[in-house]
């Protein structure tokens, strides 16, 4: 992670700018020594509608995996039990 303060954020906003769009590294904003702000990447819009998607595949798959769950069997019984 970039730290700058905000004399140099205002000096090399653009640099940072490019490094964030570039590197996804955030940027954190130091006041004094103190963090004030962090910059961080923007979603990509697409990339909602796919974790949209992925919730409901992963809704699908819970319901197929509870239709054939063993009855009686709690998750970390079945965990403990492949751990051995």
């Amino acid at each position: 992670m970039v730290t700058v303060g905000v004399r140099e954020l205002k000096q090399k906003a653009s640099q940072l700018i490019r490094i964030l769009r570039e590197t996804g590294e955030e940027v954190r904003v130091t006041h004094h020594g103190k963090v004030v702000a962090y910059l961080i990447p923007a979603r990509n819009p697409e990339r909602k509608e796919d974790d949209v998607r992925s919730w409901a595949n992963l809704d699908t798959l819970a319901v197929e995996i509870g239709a054939h769950w063993p009855e009686g069997l709690s998750a970390t019984q079945a965990i403990s039990g492949d751990r051995r």
